[in-house]
């Protein structure tokens, strides 16, 4: 079992997201709504593995071919056993994708293409607006996935531990 590290923060996630976004929108420029940094790199402050998570918002699944191939010409896959209703994910033919003509060699990162929608697009968004707008909570999350990368057997288990900390946060944001 590889183990999980957990990094500090780092400011470059947010400008290497601003820069996959670029390539991203210059590629599928009329498929997508927008381009969302999810998960815990989007959170200032928040110790995360360092594989940012991007939400790619289409409007309705209809859309979803036009926008898959073009993902494909610049390097993504459909991912159909990481899939499931209202989120498509899309992995990385190397570590140059997405294919931006300058031999990038890219952070690693998962792209998720949602429909405007999605309830998984929403809860993506809940909780990383809910953790941008509270120190304390950071905090408390930061050290359930630092105890849980240092006691977990495998990152099944580490995912399924952070399950509690994210349903009670959900909870607080959709009884608002």
């Amino acid at each position: 079992m590889s183990k999980i590290v957990i990094y500090e923060y780092d400011e470059q996630w947010a400008e290497i997201f601003r820069s996959l976004k670029q390539v991203i929108e210059f590629t599928l420029t009329n498929l997508i709504i927008k381009v969302e940094h999810v998960g815990s790199t989007a959170v200032k402050g928040l110790g995360a593995k360092p594989i940012l998570d991007i939400d790619l918002v289409i409007k309705s699944d209809d859309d979803l071919p036009a926008v898959s191939k073009g993902l494909q010409k610049i390097g993504y896959f459909h991912q159909e056993e990481w899939s499931y209703e209202g989120r498509e994910a899309f992995g990385r033919k190397d570590q140059f994708t997405p294919w931006d003509g300058n031999h990038t060699n890219w952070m690693d990162h998962h792209v998720y293409v949602c429909t405007q929608d999605s309830k998984e697009l929403a809860r993506h968004l809940a909780f990383r607006d809910y953790l941008r707008s509270d120190p304390d909570a950071v905090a408390k999350y930061d050290r359930v996935k630092r105890n849980l990368a240092n006691m977990a057997k495998n990152r099944a288990d580490y995912t399924m531990g952070k399950t509690n900390f994210i349903t009670m946060i959900l909870e607080r944001t959709f009884d608002k």
